[in-house]
């Protein structure tokens, strides 16, 4: 089996090996030449050990592959300045997905080339007498990227060149696709049972690859795997295959496995496990904190290891950027004909683009109960707070809805938890006309309504907001690229994978039932330490309330409702429902207002979700650069997608 990426895949790595965020967590010496032959020396393994990290963040916290896991679900639509990136991924007939404007690219290209790098680490750092828990880290991210990868495109080649998982030097223009359950069974499951065995339980520096890193990765492959074999929608594959697997076990016996390895996880967790709030696992102070077991890491404190700008993202490379899409453009608030909120380097509010936004069934029903449920508050901003003086305005007091005063850090701009029937719509800048705003009597903020979520406006994503401690009295840096760690892993997805695998059928464990991991889960989400769109300290537990309002018995729907509450946004959502086969059922139509400034009216959007698209295409670039028929190409498309 042949396989081509564009790029030759050393060269490829030259661009990756040496960029990593924190000089006291990975750290080592670029060099302009990057040979296979280097690759055999102690040094040459080490950096490509560190090249391993470093890859995560030309993924996660970019924009595009952000786009492609959310835009398209039921937490996600395309907003007011979105272009065919976007609007394509909304299956809603303003676009269609296709292989060259996807851009599957930055998951295909990333991952074949780092899988490349991990299968030479462990051929050569065998020879040269590296330690085991080392070359594991090399295994656990070559299973990451091969799991990634099969859930996205089904099938996908074992073989680069040189043999099924050999570190291949030269250049191939042919490549042949393995099956999913070969994808699974030859590379998945192997490399992560022995990362499981190697890896360390405290990672060997900050931000490395732990056992608990490597059975959330298995106890999730475990599970996807299950729900593959049985595909209770009669979903297709492809390459087409018989839904048997190789050893011989079915469905339920994946489920198991899943539930005992994310169970174990639970009983040995190391230095890791929940922290104490939902806030205080999101607040930007607290990154990478005892709960964030995997990161794509970023920093403030140097360009070169932060691998982007520290002052203007161009939206491309390493950048962080991909909060950018989900803010919408506050700045257009105005009080007393000031721009009263102004674009700020600050976890609520950041650099807007308006490319993506929240359905209305997200604020509406997702997050349902805002009073006992932390979660709302701690995932979006819903108060937009004046912060005129750092942008150079000398006024201490504005004028804004009702005529009302305020004073810096006052609300400008709020959207209520509940539509309230007293709001009057605004007609210009006075009334919050301007953004589509209104008032309610005796409030000097203007008001919204949730259900006037718009393309033009809407919550924004303070979970992911940006954190800089160097701001000092001003604005800040707020059109760089965000220095925070973008999240992979967190240690809860232990209890969701484990409910998960309960619900399809695993026998469980006393005191870990699907609902008992689920309380648990829901418990720490009614304690509330800080009231964050209120901007005061809360001490309130409202743990009991959250588990006596948890259903007895759950089900799958259950489990993706309570799994959106925790992990909005974070770019799950898109892999959880092709998952378990609910696309097409949880996210067929939502509710959004237009992309006018004053379109407050709800409209219902149906989209298209048919089976083919549950793979994504193939990128155009890796057809392209194969010497193959057209035939051939073809067939290695997946269905629907051939250009």
């Amino acid at each position: 089996m042949k396989f081509n990426y564009k790029k030759p895949l050393i060269g490829t790595m030259l661009m990756t090996m040496f960029f990593i965020a924190c000089t006291d967590v990975l750290e080592e010496q670029p060099r302009s030449k990057y040979t296979p032959e280097y690759f055999k020396t102690e040094k040459g393994v080490l950096g490509g050990i560190t090249s391993q990290y470093a890859h995560l963040r030309y993924i996660y916290g970019n924009a595009y592959y952000f786009n492609s896991c959310l835009t398209g679900t039921d937490e996600v639509t395309y907003a007011q300045s979105a272009d065919g990136n976007f609007k394509d991924m909304d299956m809603s007939g303003v676009g269609s997905i296709t292989a060259t404007g996807a851009n599957t690219n930055v998951l295909w290209g990333n991952a074949f080339s780092n899988i490349n790098t991990a299968s030479g680490i462990i051929e050569n750092a065998e020879i040269i007498g590296i330690s085991d828990e080392i070359i594991a880290e090399a295994r656990f991210f070559r299973a990451f990227d091969y799991f990634l990868l099969v859930q996205t495109f089904g099938g996908v080649p074992l073989d680069l060149g040189a043999g099924e998982l050999k570190f291949n030097t030269s250049a191939s223009r042919t490549s042949v696709r393995n099956t999913v359950p070969e994808v699974y069974t030859k590379a998945i499951f192997p490399d992560l049972l022995t990362a499981i065995e190697d890896l360390p339980a405290t990672g060997r520096v900050t931000g490395a690859a732990t056992k608990t890193a490597a059975r959330i990765c298995l106890s999730k492959a475990y599970l996807t795997y299950g729900w593959w074999l049985q595909n209770p929608n009669n979903i297709p594959t492809y390459p087409a295959s018989d839904r048997i697997d190789p050893s011989g076990h079915d469905a339920a016996w994946y489920f198991q496995q899943a539930y005992n390895v994310a169970t174990d996880g639970i009983a040995d967790p190391g230095p890791f496990g929940l922290m104490p709030t939902f806030y205080d696992l999101n607040v930007g102070k607290n990154d990478r904190n005892k709960e964030c077991v995997l990161y794509a890491d970023h920093t403030e404190d140097s360009e070169f290891y932060n691998g982007s700008s520290l002052t203007y993202g161009g939206g491309g490379g390493a950048d962080n950027f991909a909060v950018w899409m989900l803010t919408w453009n506050y700045t257009v608030l105005r009080s007393d004909g000031v721009s009263s909120v102004q674009r700020e380097a600050e976890q609520h509010l950041g650099r807007p683009w308006t490319r993506m936004a929240p359905t209305i069934g997200v604020v509406k029903n997702t997050f349902a109960d805002k009073t006992n449920d932390s979660r709302y508050d701690a995932t979006f901003t819903t108060v937009w707070r004046g912060n005129w003086p750092k942008g150079g305005v000398a006024a201490t007091s504005l004028i804004n809805a009702n005529g009302m005063s305020i004073v810096p850090g006052d609300a400008v701009l709020t959207i209520l938890n509940e539509d309230d029937p007293a709001l009057v719509w605004g007609t210009d800048a006075a009334t919050g006309g301007n953004v589509g705003a209104g008032t309610l009597p005796g409030r000097s903020d203007f008001v919204m309504n949730p259900s006037g979520i718009s393309r033009y406006k809407y919550p924004g994503f303070w979970k992911l907001g940006v954190y800089r401690t160097d701001n000092g009295t001003s604005l800040g840096q707020p059109n760089a690229a965000s220095t925070r760690p973008f999240n992979i892993y967190k240690f809860s997805e232990l209890y969701f994978i484990a409910a998960e695998a309960a619900v399809k059928g695993a026998t469980t464990q006393g005191g870990l039932t699907a609902v008992d991991l689920i309380k648990v889960i829901r418990a720490r989400a009614g304690k509330w330490s800080f009231d964050n769109n209120g901007n005061v300290a809360k001490d309130v537990d409202n743990s009991a309330a959250m588990i006596a309002a948890t259903p007895t018995t759950l089900d799958i729907n259950y489990i993706l409702a309570e799994r959106s509450r925790e992990y909005f946004g974070e770019g799950y959502r898109w892999f959880d429902l092709v998952r378990t086969q609910k696309w097409a059922e949880i996210a067929g139509s939502y509710e959004i207002c237009g992309s006018g400034v004053t379109d407050h009216t709800p409209k219902t959007i149906t989209r298209n979700i048919t089976p083919d698209f549950y793979l994504r295409p193939i990128p155009q670039g890796q057809l392209d650069g194969m010497e193959m028929s057209e035939a051939e190409k073809e067939a290695y498309q997946n269905p629907g997608y051939y250009e």
